[in-house]
C-alpha cells in the first residue's frame, strides 16, 4: 500500500523514492493487529487516509514516519505510540 502511494510507475521520477526504499525495511504484509489500530487511530485523529493510519500504526513504538504529508500523519501520531513525523 505504501509502495502505491508513493510511486507513480515513471522511472525518471520514482528514482528518489527507490534509492530511500533500498534503505528501509520493507514489509510486504500488514497483521490483522495493525489494520486495527489503524481504523482506531483514524477514529481518534478524526482524518488520514487508511493507508497513513497503517503507516503510523506500523511504525508504533518508537518508529519514525517520512512523509510529504504533515497534517494527516502528526494527527495519526499524535494519538500513537511515541511515533515521529519527518517531512521529505
Amino acid at each position: 500500500m505504501v509502495l502505491a502511494e508513493s510511486l507513480s510507475g515513471h522511472p525518471r521520477t520514482d528514482v528518489p523514492v527507490s534509492r530511500l526504499i533500498k534503505l528501509c525495511e520493507v514489509d510486504e504484509r500488514v497483521p490483522r493487529s495493525a489494520a486495527r489500530r489503524a481504523g482506531e487511530l483514524r477514529a481518534l485523529a478524526k482524518r488520514g487516509s487508511a493507508v497513513d493510519a497503517i503507516v503510523v500504526a506500523l511504525a508504533e513504538p518508537g518508529g519514525a514516519v517520512l512523509t510529504g504529508d504533515l497534517a494527516d500523519m502528526r494527527a495519526l501520531a499524535a494519538h500513537a505510540d511515541n511515533v515521529h513525523v519527518y517531512r521529505v
